[in-house]
């Protein structure tokens, strides 16, 4: 983390506390058409112009009307089924590989639910490539404490013979919150950086803080298959400034990245998770 996050200038440098606080990494979109894959376009090729939801195929809208039905039903083998065999992403998911994140993620998080809407659409020589936004609610409960959960998810995907084979995402915002008076955050997070390039990330309490101790930190995961199913430990610190105010460089390496703000106060934790896509140089 220290050489991915250093402290803004401009902000109170807080000294580690030594607490420890088990955090889940929460990325339920697996569930979701939530992935995409980058348009190349062949010389000479025509690409029509995008579609309105309302005139996609019926088989698309079937298509995703499924994904969430089995979702929601948290049946890992249903929802690989809309997928090629031969499908692949970006974060280096394959078919086998997602079904087994699914079943260990819902085996932890038995409440979720999944809610696709259709943005836009488009034909692609033989393939539609649909834009899709994908909203995530669920409750969790460990012992006397609930953690609620809200994520939205926006994805492009190409579909062929009715069958998904590629995808990405290309926003993600996650959020859990717990306790009677969770703080309200706003995040300043650029959606992508080029390799290399310097960048602020800021955490900041709406709320006055009156007399309030604030504890928490920052976040940075390279997005990896092992990530979708694996717990994080995060280490808090105070927060006087009333936030966190940090200054991170993105690695030389074309990747997609997590960045999680945690904050917690006597009545309340937030955790934001944002998706951030790192770019060649």
């Amino acid at each position: 983390m220290s050489k991915f996050f250093s402290d803004r200038p401009n902000s109170l440098r807080s000294t580690r506390s030594g607490k420890q606080s088990k955090l889940y990494r929460w990325q339920p979109w697996l569930v979701t058409a939530g992935f995409m894959v980058s348009l190349i376009v062949t010389m000479g090729q025509a690409v029509q112009a995008q579609q309105k939801p309302a005139n996609a195929p019926p088989q698309i809208k079937a298509l995703f009307t499924g994904i969430d039905a089995a979702a929601n039903s948290q049946n890992a083998r249903s929802v690989v089924e809309f997928f090629s065999p031969n499908f692949t992403h970006s974060d280096g998911l394959n078919r086998q590989t997602l079904q087994e994140s699914l079943a260990a993620l819902w085996k932890r998080y038995p409440n979720l639910n999944y809610r696709t809407e259709l943005k836009s659409w488009r034909r692609d020589g033989g393939a539609i490539v649909v834009d899709t936004l994908t909203y995530i609610t669920g409750v969790k409960k460990e012992g006397d404490r609930e953690f609620k959960l809200n994520s939205q998810l926006e994805a492009r995907q190409r579909v062929e013979n009715q069958k998904i084979v590629n995808q990405e995402v290309l926003n993600e915002r996650s959020q859990i919150t717990s306790g009677s008076n969770p703080p309200t955050l706003k995040i300043n997070l650029p959606e992508q950086v080029r390799g290399g390039q310097e960048f602020t990330f800021d955490a900041i309490v709406q709320e006055p803080l009156g007399d309030d101790l604030l504890m928490g930190t920052a976040l940075e995961e390279a997005i990896k298959p092992e990530g979708f199913i694996k717990t994080t430990t995060a280490n808090l610190e105070p927060l006087p400034s009333g936030g966190i105010f940090k200054v991170g460089r993105a690695p030389n390496n074309a990747e997609q990245h997590w960045l999680s703000a945690v904050v917690v106060r006597h009545d309340g934790i937030t955790m934001v998770t944002q998706r951030l896509r790192i770019q060649p140089k």
